[in-house]
């Protein structure tokens, strides 16, 4: 196999393993950048997840599974908003209780409902997320260079993945393009002047928790449906823990995201696809290596290889109003 043809097939991996970390980390952007800390992005998108493969499999449809899934998460970014935004407590702790509960509750519910081992049935072909081929990919195939690129890396993916794409630069539009992305931001730098100005900032911070929602819940449905054919236990797998950090390593821009996260992806596509690889002069890296690789990355990029990450200056400073 020539060296371009493994490009092509490890990008097309990184754009899939990246998918989920895009979303997760645009739903991180909304509410960090409101001054909300979501520590939490990784137990709703396994809500999500689970919610999808349980409804598709009932319904034996694909859409109802994405609802289902946007549903779980948005409520569970509810409840972290109603504890740390109106009850004021502690967003890490919120978040973590979040993530403890869901991790727990997804294999109870899963064995008591399907006795699979707290996973769901597998899926069929209605109830999933297909493949999208794209106009002229199979005649273009052929095409030397630009033929691989359309049809092997552009083509084949699906609608989710397109869509978390798409949400990169549809995120910067609205934080910064419209008035709700300037209060948005405003309320995470300088709660206190957005209150003065009679806007409420309770409700921007729910509103930017239930974008928070929407977006780890479409992540989650996407790991069920379009990247497995049901919701295995712990399917997550740490990724809301890496969008955090990808997050971070971006200072919190949608562009930078996107970088930052195809990065991550690639180390996950490379470790995936080169676990019994013997390397030149090195020979068979263990597999645990290989394995641990996007989360090396990620200790040693927040560990202050990226410079000076100034998060929103009231990030997770519940606000108290003053009379």
């Amino acid at each position: 196999m020539d060296v371009f043809q493994v490009f092509i097939e490890l990008a097309q991996s990184t754009v899939r393993v990246s998918t989920p970390l895009i979303l997760a980390a645009l739903a991180g952007l909304f509410t960090e950048r409101a001054g909300v800390f979501d520590i939490g992005l990784e137990g709703k998108m396994l809500g999500g997840a689970f919610a999808a493969g349980c409804v598709a499999y009932v319904t034996q449809s694909v859409a109802m599974g994405l609802l289902a899934a946007v549903l779980v998460s948005v409520l569970l970014s509810l409840v972290h908003g109603y504890a740390s935004i109106t009850q004021r407590g502690s967003q890490i702790v919120s978040g973590v209780a979040i993530n403890f509960v869901v991790a727990g509750s997804t294999v109870i519910l899963g064995e008591a409902w399907f006795r699979q081992g707290g996973r769901t049935p597998a899926l069929s072909a209605d109830g999933r997320f297909g493949t999208i081929t794209l106009p002229f990919a199979d005649s273009l195939r052929e095409v030397p260079v630009l033929g691989p690129l359309y049809s092997g890396l552009l083509s084949g993916h699906s609608l989710l993945t397109y869509l978390a794409f798409l949400m990169v630069p549809a995120s910067w539009w609205v934080l910064y393009r419209t008035r709700f992305g300037l209060r948005l931001r405003a309320v995470g730098e300088n709660p206190g002047a957005v209150d003065t100005a009679g806007i409420s900032v309770i409700w921007l911070r729910y509103r930017a928790v239930i974008c928070c929602g929407i977006l780890c819940g479409i992540a989650g449905a996407y790991l069920s449906l379009a990247a497995n054919a049901g919701f295995t236990k712990g399917m997550t797998a740490g990724k809301g823990y890496i969008a955090l950090a990808a997050l971070i390593f971006a200072k919190w821009r949608p562009t930078n995201i996107l970088f930052a996260c195809l990065l991550f992806g690639f180390l996950d596509a490379f470790a995936i696809r080169y676990q019994s690889f013997a390397f030149p002069l090195i020979g068979k890296v263990p597999v645990q290596l290989m394995q641990a690789l996007p989360y090396i990355l990620t200790v040693i990029l927040l560990a202050g290889f990226i410079g000076k990450a100034i998060p929103p200056k009231a990030g997770g400073v519940p606000y108290v109003k003053e009379r």
